[in-house]
């Protein structure tokens, strides 16, 4: 969560900076094996030098980027949550519950299936 601090700083709105620092910190500690990193200006989450997910906030709501693979995988479940979704993103909006265990399903998705790629993306 180090890396993070300066990002979080920077989060104007306190609603929201806490909102992020929740769910940032929640990541950090349920998958403390991630790596985190600021690149782009967002927060990342990496294992062995491949992305996991990353996280960026908007005015009206906090987009949750774990690629366009993920999102067509998990795409019911999203929406179920009630999230909106492009083919690169869904997001939650600031009025919204935060769906933890979509989260955690999503991010162990993108750890497994991503075990044996080398590159930082998926191609």
């Amino acid at each position: 969560m180090e890396n993070f601090t300066n990002y979080l700083q920077e989060i104007k709105q306190p609603e929201q900076r806490k909102r992020v620092e929740e769910v940032l910190s929640w990541v950090d500690s349920t998958f403390a094996t991630l790596k985190t990193e600021i690149k782009w200006n967002q927060p990342m989450f990496i294992d062995h030098g491949t992305f996991i997910i990353a996280f960026s906030l908007a005015k009206k709501h906090l987009s949750v980027a774990p690629e366009q693979v993920t999102i067509s995988r998990f795409s019911k479940q999203i929406e179920q949550a009630g999230y909106s979704q492009t083919k690169e993103l869904f997001r939650i909006g600031w009025d919204q519950k935060v769906d933890y265990e979509l989260l955690e399903e999503i991010i162990k998705f993108n750890i497994d299936d991503k075990a044996e790629i080398t590159t930082f993306w998926r191609s």
